[in-house]
């Protein structure tokens, strides 16, 4: 991953409690046809300064045979939203996008048959604890046969987390002024996702006075050449 500005590096604890967290990414590997992806939920497990990803795949997919002890990429993403450049106070930015991003890589290798069924426990523990306070549904409850034909079919995948990179670009580096008032046009947004980087940035910088999320947009910005024309006219 590309850190585009020092201001945007996540670091190594806030980007792995990110990825635990969100707890699905896209898994990537290649061979000699090229890169291979998937979508996939995965649990994330650390020791001390050790951290270690598990996931499964389709005894198909080809990520299956990959897992040899060569290199895997996750790349763990949350809400992301577009900025455009009359959007600020001030003049004379760029269009942008926000986002938090994380991406995790180190040799992974497939497991025994035998790790399959303390994978599936665990991994649906991690998300159905999520759902309470619903009853969390476990594979003890499913029908014997069923279960070990679906547990037939998968292939558990471990990774040892090496190298650990996270992007939180989310205007850090602007003025108050120019971050305030992007905030407070995403807070407005009609999407979920332009919501969620609002709130990701008034919670960074909460010392700022937002606008109310009921407020109406401010009246646009003049643009240089508008600027211009009405000088040259006076």
């Amino acid at each position: 991953m590309h850190i585009l500005r020092p201001a945007f590096d996540w670091g190594r604890d806030g980007a792995l409690e990110f990825a635990a967290k969100r707890g699905f990414g896209l898994v990537a590997a290649s061979d000699g046809a090229g890169p291979r992806g998937s979508h996939i939920p995965f649990t994330l497990q650390r020791d001390g300064d050790a951290a270690r990803i598990r996931f499964h795949v389709t005894a198909a997919n080809p990520l299956a045979r990959f897992a040899d002890g060569r290199p895997f990429l996750v790349a763990v993403w949350g809400p992301d939203a577009y900025v455009s450049n009359d959007w600020y106070a001030t003049p004379d930015h760029v269009s942008t996008w926000l986002y938090e991003a994380v991406h995790l890589t180190g040799p992974a290798r497939r497991l025994t048959r035998e790790a399959n069924r303390d994978h599936g426990d665990a991994l649906l523990s991690a998300f159905e604890e999520r759902l309470a306070p619903k009853l969390p549904w476990q594979l003890s409850t499913m029908e014997p046969v069923k279960r070990e034909a679906m547990l037939d079919g998968i292939v558990v995948i471990e990774m040892a987390v090496e190298t650990v990179e996270g992007q939180r670009k989310l205007n850090q580096h602007k003025s108050d002024d120019d971050y305030r008032a992007v905030a407070d046009r995403l807070a407005r947004a009609g999407d979920a996702g332009s919501r969620d980087i609002a709130a990701k940035m008034r919670a960074l910088k909460p010392h700022l006075a937002y606008a109310s999320e009921t407020e109406g947009d401010p009246p646009p910005r003049p643009s240089t050449q508008d600027t211009q024309t009405r000088t040259d006219r006076w």
